[in-house]
């Protein structure tokens, strides 16, 4: 009987490490044996899932919808062995892999990230933070948290949690440069931008005459790749951001920025999600972490946040 699990666990291994011989040295295999198995697997499945070079692997289409496939498999079979050779009951493990935004996971995650660990000791957790968004197949991430629309609809989503964006500047900016006292006084002031995602720095207004809402694209002389660069230079003076209204409430608390037309602020609100990919049986570990991070906001969201929400994961 094909051996159907081995050649799963080889095929994982070789997607983790990069190269047949780093597979073969964690597997104590030959670099020929490890080829066997992949050679035999592709035979049988009738696709390629690696293309090989004289130096590197790269993983086909093919191979990376059955690397998705395979790790909650392998996880199931390992659970359900621990289980019945310990007489356990099954408790999340394993690596996982996190990706947020610099500023969201500054703000919301890393504070309740020891908590976690505490709760579930036998997870390993991986965390980037990014504001640029991942594949999260190609880059091996469990979870993205992940801000405003959701454009790839083969991901499950989980709505964590709404904000709404506005417009700042320090006090020091608004005396040297004045008060812009309608959008487009914005078109002769420094406006903060991102340096990845161009959409970013058309601003939406809406008229609060009319009603009518319209986007402006602002310009300046500095640019950012994440809302805590940006937050940072608003607060030295440097120019005007548009921000999501979490990453700044306490600087509005204190004075430290102040909002800017907040009578043509349109009220867009963005969500954010927990995003992850869908498949029949999700590894415990990441129903573990999208639960316990929801838990932790039904007691009321951080501020500058509105109302989250607690369904559960699945």
């Amino acid at each position: 009987m094909e051996n159907r699990s081995g050649e799963m666990a080889v095929f994982l291994t070789v997607a983790e490490t990069g190269s047949f011989s780093a597979a073969a040295r964690k597997l104590a295999l030959t670099p020929s044996a490890v080829s066997k198995v992949i050679g035999r697997l592709e035979d049988r499945l009738g696709v390629a899932l690696f293309v090989r070079s004289t130096r590197t692997i790269q993983m086909t289409p093919e191979g990376l919808t059955y690397l998705e496939r395979v790790r909650p498999i392998l996880a199931d079979i390992e659970d359900a062995e621990r289980a019945v050779a310990s007489g356990e009951g099954i408790e999340p493990h394993g690596r996982l892999r996190v990706s947020a935004s610099v500023a969201f996971g500054e703000c919301c995650l890393l504070p309740v990230i020891p908590a976690f660990l505490e709760c579930y000791p036998r997870i390993e957790l991986d965390l980037s933070l990014t504001d640029t968004v991942i594949d999260l197949v190609e880059d091996r991430t469990d979870i993205a948290v992940r801000s405003g629309a959701l454009r790839d609809s083969t991901l499950k989503a989980r709505k964590l949690l709404e904000t709404r964006r506005v417009v700042v500047a320090s006090p020091e900016y608004l005396a040297r440069h004045g008060l812009p006292q309608q959008p487009h006084d914005l078109l002769s002031h420094r406006c903060l931008r991102f340096n990845f995602r161009p959409a970013l720095n058309d601003w939406p207004f809406r008229d609060p005459v009319t009603g009518e809402t319209f986007r402006l694209p602002v310009t300046g002389n500095a640019y950012g790749n994440n809302g805590v660069i940006l937050r940072q230079l608003a607060l030295s003076g440097v120019g005007l951001a548009r921000l999501g209204a979490f990453r700044v409430a306490d600087d509005l608390a204190a004075g430290r920025l102040l909002p800017v037309l907040e009578a043509f602020n349109p009220g867009d609100i963005e969500q954010i999600h927990a995003v992850y990919v869908a498949h029949a049986h999700m590894a415990l570990r990441v129903r573990a972490f999208v639960d316990f991070f929801a838990a932790t906001l039904r007691h009321g969201p951080p501020s500058g946040f509105l109302s989250p929400f607690s369904q559960p994961a699945g």
